[in-house]
């Protein structure tokens, strides 16, 4: 009886084992790779696309081992249902010659559903059809759509490939907006730590586009600079949306480098007082701070914009100085609108210290450098005393 009973304790005690072997693997499950997913066929056809809104797509989640996975979705179009080149891949060839067979929509979703932008697939279809003003446009035509699901620790997988036929217009091409990102920290501006939607310039210092870099014309994304003075051990960081934490550059003390959206990170900071260089391409995500020792910057009371729309007045249409905590060298604007002129920097009410250029919407102005040609609108206007980096921000109501 007695090895009977203690037979009995040792299938239970195992018995328990298993359960709670069992449990430990339903809590933490194993990332099983999928191969595809369903892309379901659109209920829609026949749609107008300067008509409509939207088009609306859903999709099965893929499989990923029984449990809700991150995942992130995108939309491809092609008119050939063949995907060897995107047209981002087409457009870095300058010589026209790579001609893409596919298209890769900019929207990502978190959803198995999407509405996507009429709008945007249609600029996808003249993008891919290389349609000029002068095309003739068919009534209609049919388009290829997959998705791509892409989570952490699992390759990217594709869905099945559905058709539709869609009546396209011509719209004509503009390359993305490029991508800025903004400073934000503890000697930013004359606002400490202040990113909200309302703080460019106060607490957000935007970085400049660098003239004769390329820029992607779907993201417009690549290298951004800026130079300015920053004390040892003051922390900063770079946000890229104004009032949000979301997207940011900071430092990981474990890595030992800088990283990118991880609301965890320590702030940046120097080893030295100094003017330092700060170069960022939004591209390749890479972020690098070296000492800057081209000149020793003046510091300059005010800078004024002088041009053919005020009669090339030095003492007049004034920038706001970004900056109270250390020495000033960025400059703004908010909102100020231009009919075509020509304009210029210029400092401390004279002509002795001024900067221009031939390009236009950013540049980099130089001593005596040429008048900057204004194109009509509204903009933000952003310059840096220390680099000669201007932008010309559109404002989009």
């Amino acid at each position: 009886m007695k090895k009977i009973f203690l037979s009995s304790l040792m299938l239970l005690c195992t018995a328990l084992l298993f359960t709670a072997c069992s449990d430990d693997n339903d809590s933490n499950p194993t990332l099983v790779q999928p191969t595809t997913f369903v892309l379901n066929q659109p209920t829609i056809d026949g749609i107008d696309l300067s008509l409509s809104n939207s088009i609306p797509f859903t999709w099965s989640q893929p499989d990923y081992g029984g449990f809700p996975a991150a995942v992130d979705y995108v939309l491809e179009v092609s008119l050939t249902n063949t995907w060897t080149i995107s047209t981002d891949e087409a457009d870095e060839d300058k010589t026209g010659e790579t001609i893409a067979d596919y298209a890769i929509l900019t929207d990502i979703y978190s959803k198995a559903q999407a509405n996507v932008d009429a709008m945007a697939f249609d600029k996808a279809l003249v993008r891919l059809n290389r349609w000029t003003e002068d095309s003739i446009i068919p009534d209609e035509q049919t388009v290829y759509v997959r998705c791509m699901a892409s989570t952490q620790g699992a390759a990217d997988i594709y869905s099945n490939v559905v058709s539709l036929k869609v009546k396209p217009y011509y719209i004509e091409l503009a390359d993305a907006a490029i991508e800025l990102w903004y400073l934000v920290g503890a000697e930013i501006g004359s606002s400490a730590w202040n990113n909200g939607a309302d703080a460019v310039g106060t607490g957000l210092i935007p970085m400049y586009p660098v003239i004769d870099n390329d820029y992607t014309p779907t993201m417009g994304q690549g290298q951004l600079q800026y130079v300015g003075y920053f004390h040892a051990g003051q922390g900063f960081k770079l946000v890229m949306t104004p009032g949000s934490w979301d997207a940011q550059w900071g430092y990981d003390e474990t890595k030992g480098k800088y990283v990118k959206d991880d609301g965890g990170s320590k702030d940046i900071t120097v080893a030295a007082d100094g003017y330092y260089k700060i170069t960022l391409n939004t591209a390749t995500d890479e972020l690098n701070i070296t000492p800057y020792t081209d000149t020793t910057p003046k510091v300059f009371s005010v800078m004024a914009m002088p041009g053919a729309y005020q009669d090339w007045n030095v003492e007049a249409n004034y920038m706001n100085g970004s900056s109270t905590m250390v020495e000033n060298h960025d400059w703004y604007l908010l909102k100020v609108t231009y009919t075509d002129t020509e304009l210029k920097f210029a400092a401390d009410n004279s002509w002795d210290n001024n900067w221009g250029s031939v390009d236009f919407p950013y540049g980099t102005g130089v001593q005596g450098g040429s008048n900057i040609p204004v194109v009509a609108g509204t903009y933000n206007v952003f310059f840096n005393d220390i680099t000669g980096y201007y932008n010309f921000v559109p404002v989009v109501e």
